[in-house]
């Protein structure tokens, strides 16, 4: 197996930073519908360790689903954004 196909394409990437910004509460469902992506978890895990994202998670039964989404106040001018999202740190007067 090639070292990239381990790893999150930089488009889901991307998606999942804008839809978090967006202020979007998002789950596997709606990367695997929007982008046919299925590294959500994998995303979140790397932008919260990594980078510092203020993510919560909230966990809807009955099958124990995981949404994700910014925490409310989150400062986007102090985010550290991944190389595939770096152009969305770059908009003046966002917070």
């Amino acid at each position: 197996m090639k070292p990239d196909q381990t790893y999150s394409k930089s488009t889901q990437v991307h998606w999942t930073c804008k839809a978090l910004l967006d202020q979007r509460e998002i789950s596997c469902a709606t990367e695997i519908r929007e982008v046919r992506g299925w590294r959500l978890g994998a995303i979140i895990h790397r932008l919260k360790t990594d980078y510092g994202w203020p993510i919560k998670t909230r966990y809807r039964s009955p099958d124990n689903v995981a949404f994700y989404s910014l925490s409310e106040g989150a400062d986007r001018t102090a985010l550290r954004f991944p190389p595939s999202a770096s152009a969305l740190g770059n908009v003046e007067g966002a917070k």
